[in-house]
């Protein structure tokens, strides 16, 4: 199974249009930020490389899966910071031995995205796994804001 990027359908007869779209996603995030202080996408307003991030939430668990095809583990780095998770790294374009690329689709460079959690998490209980090109991390939630069963007496 091969992983593809979903890119919006083009409206303009353009080639800009990408960078377009690129653009109204970004300029949309920033209104999604928990903070106006600091801005930790600002810069990668006009890079393109941003890989796709889907969040869930159970009843005991939040689950980030990102999509990041063609990377080692290694060069992935994640961290969590006052209800902030970010996921950063760098995909390096593949060695050619003297080749001249004649067209380049994928993207490559540095990416980061930071996400606000919707609720508290156990910090010192994260996990994170990686097979096939996506990443899931998983971050339980805090004992305090899960649901209690309480028991009448």
């Amino acid at each position: 199974m091969s992983l593809i990027r979903y890119q919006a359908p083009e409206l303009t007869p353009w080639s800009a249009s990408d960078r377009w779209n690129t653009l109204r996603d970004e300029l949309n995030s920033f209104f999604e930020l928990p903070s106006w202080s600091s801005f930790p996408r600002a810069g990668q307003l006009f890079t393109g490389w941003s890989p796709a991030l889907d969040l869930y939430q159970s009843t005991d668990n939040i689950v980030a899966t990102v999509e990041l095809p063609g990377m080692r583990k290694e060069d992935i780095e994640i961290s969590l910071h006052d209800g902030t998770l970010t996921i950063s790294g760098e995909r390096k374009r593949e060695s050619t031995d003297g080749e001249k690329a004649e067209r380049t689709e994928r993207y490559v460079g540095v990416f980061r995205r930071s996400i606000a959690l919707p609720t508290r998490v156990d910090a010192s209980k994260v996990s994170a796994t990686y097979r096939d090109g996506i990443l899931t991390v998983t971050l339980p939630k805090a004992e305090e804001v899960k649901p209690k069963q309480i028991q009448v007496s």
